[in-house]
C-alpha cells in the first residue's frame, strides 16, 4: 500500500511539475509579445509625429493616414512619453 501511495504521490508530484512549467513557459511567452507590442507600438507613435509633421496637422495626418484623430492623439502622446522618457534617461546619464 505505502509504496502505491508513494508512487501516486511522485507521479502526482511530477504533474505538478509539469503544469507549473508550462504555466511558466507561457507567463514568459505573452511578457515577450508584450515588450514586442510595446516596441512596435513606440515605433508607430514616432511614424504618426513625423506624418503629422509631414501633413501639417493632426486632422490632415488623421484623413492621410486612414486613421481616427483620437488615435493620432494616443501615438502623439505616447511619442511625448517617450522623448520625455529619453530625455531623462539621457539627463541621469551625464549626472553619473
Amino acid at each position: 500500500m505505502t509504496v502505491q501511495n508513494s508512487d501516486k504521490t511522485v507521479s502526482r508530484k511530477q504533474r505538478l511539475q509539469e503544469k507549473q512549467r508550462r504555466q511558466l513557459a507561457v507567463v514568459d511567452t505573452v511578457d515577450k509579445a508584450e515588450l514586442k507590442v510595446r516596441k512596435a507600438e513606440t515605433e508607430l507613435a514616432v511614424a504618426v509625429t513625423e506624418a503629422v509633421q509631414v501633413f501639417g496637422d493632426e486632422q490632415s495626418a488623421s484623413e492621410g493616414l486612414d486613421m481616427p484623430v483620437e488615435a493620432i492623439r494616443r501615438f502623439l502622446g505616447m511619442a511625448e512619453d517617450e522623448a520625455a522618457r529619453s530625455d531623462g534617461d539621457a539627463d541621469a546619464a551625464e549626472k553619473s
